[in-house]
């Protein structure tokens, strides 16, 4: 059983022991940290330590929870120059999954006499579930490389957007070094027919309102004000991005003993990030990302569309849209010098400080919008990125789940879920009663307490709370 030593009441240590490399440390309260008998992410904060040119330490955010190889919230980074490794499972199955969210001008009081429109008009145009509805119709494997390549970019080139839109998102709607090439025929199979689409699972579209400000001048520079309507967009890179995750962690599996390399868990396959798998797997997930940010422009796109049929607000602006799954190659100060890293973020959030040269121009001041959906139907929070920027700038990115979804079928039906969340005055669009009862907000962890424990361990701060007004569920 992994042993735990409290630094701070939001801090707590794993020392290396055995084959551990760097200690773990877990950015949690003692409440928020899993039960070792139910759930083993501490002990994947320990094997995540074990990986060849992991530097500093094997970290976790305070939503952390059981995952494959890493843990959900896990965040680690490997020095290139010295053989440091990538490995899929320290990014997961929905690469570049994360969160976009637009700004209405719309009060709440204004939305509230067209909500039941704006809804029904939501649940027309946005595409969900497993099936292989999307907003963009492709025109073959020439236009989906397009998009691989192209991300976000490409999208608003083709008229799905404004170009104001790409100031608004991480690397500016695209990823470096993709190569479609890469990308197998499974994989494109897969990704052909989902772009812009919602997916199912715990993705969802909410229409939110500011309900608190806690950091005035931050939540002004954001535009954010006590009653605004919000449009947060919960998806990331459908069956494409799970498909590259498959592929490469049975690439990787493959060419570990030539390297030398072992690891505690198969989940952990790895290869050095300078190895021509290690390059693979950056060109293919840089791919997939991009697909993923694509997919995220073409549903706001929908969003505002539903916006001005139903209310005449057409305007929608993009705050920010910011990914949590990705392995990115940054420099960072360790030990006192500037080195290279792979930086594996895993259900975690990147959170760039004030003053950081890739924020736009007009946010760097404050730092960067860090956006934390909660559970479905109980709201979610801006914070924004800290000074210090701790733990490679990573902030969290959610509730965290704590029943699995077996466990919340048992505990709620569609139904009654349904009544409660309209009891609370929340509008719900479901995909189906099953996908509704296993995202039952007592699967996650208490967002308020994640929020409040990511903002007093100094990983962002808070800035507002958005309160929902309506669900629409994958």
């Amino acid at each position: 059983m992994t042993r735990l030593v409290e630094e701070t009441p939001y801090r707590w240590r794993i020392d290396a022991e055995g084959p551990m490399r760097v200690p773990g440390v877990v950015f949690a309260t003692a409440d928020l940290l899993p039960d070792p008998s139910a759930d083993q992410a501490l002990g994947q904060v320990a094997a995540v330590a074990t990986l060849p040119g992991i530097v500093e330490a094997s970290y976790a955010m305070p939503d952390m929870h059981w995952g494959y190889g890493f843990p959900i919230g896990g965040v680690a980074a490997t020095d290139v120059e010295r053989d440091g490794v990538v490995s899929p499972g320290g990014v997961g199955f929905d690469i570049s999954c994360g969160v976009r969210l637009l700004l209405s001008g719309l009060r709440l009081d204004e939305l509230r006499p067209r909500l039941d429109a704006l809804m029904d008009a939501l649940d027309a145009v946005i595409p969900r579930g497993m099936s292989k509805g999307a907003v963009w119709h492709l025109r073959g494997q020439a236009e989906l490389e397009e998009v691989l390549a192209g991300g976000a970019r490409y999208a608003v080139e083709r008229g799905h957007g404004e170009p104001a839109d790409l100031e608004r998102c991480e690397d500016r709607g695209a990823v470096a070094d993709a190569d479609p090439a890469a990308i197998g025929a499974r994989a494109r199979e897969r990704g052909l027919a989902q772009v812009g689409s919602l997916g199912s699972g715990n993705h969802f579209l909410e229409v939110e309102a500011v309900s608190e400000v806690y950091d005035e001048e931050i939540a002004q520079a954001y535009g954010l004000w006590p009653g605004r309507v919000c449009v947060l967009i919960h998806t990331g890179s459908r069956g494409l991005g799970h498909q590259v995750c498959t592929d490469s962690v049975r690439a990787m599996e493959a060419v570990m003993a030539r390297y030398g390399i072992s690891v505690p868990d198969r989940q952990l396959a790895c290869a050095p990030v300078t190895s021509p798998e290690g390059q693979a797997y950056l060109s293919a997930m840089a791919a997939a990302a991009n697909y993923g940010r694509a997919n995220r422009q073409l549903l706001g796109q929908a969003a505002r569309r539903a916006f001005e049929q139903a209310t005449g607000d057409g305007g929608l602006s993009l705050l920010y849209d910011v990914s949590h799954n990705l392995a990115k190659l940054e420099t960072h100060h360790v030990e006192g010098r500037a080195r290279r890293l792979c930086v594996h973020r895993k259900g975690a959030t990147l959170a760039l400080p004030p003053g950081h040269e890739d924020l736009p121009e007009d946010l760097r001041a404050v730092g960067q919008p860090v956006l934390v959906p909660g559970s479905m139907g109980v709201g979610s929070y801006v914070l924004a990125g800290t000074p210090s920027a701790p733990a490679f700038a990573s902030a969290c990115h959610g509730a965290g789940r704590r029943l699995s979804r077996h466990q919340a079928l048992k505990s709620t039906s569609a139904a009654r879920l349904r009544a409660e969340l309209e009891e609370a005055g929340v509008a719900v669009r479901g995909a189906s009663a099953r996908g509704l009862a296993e995202e039952t907000p007592h699967a996650y962890k208490d967002v308020d307490a994640v929020v409040t424990a990511c903002h007093l361990a100094g990983l962002a701060r808070k800035v507002a709370k958005l309160a929902p007004v309506g669900v629409v569920k994958g």
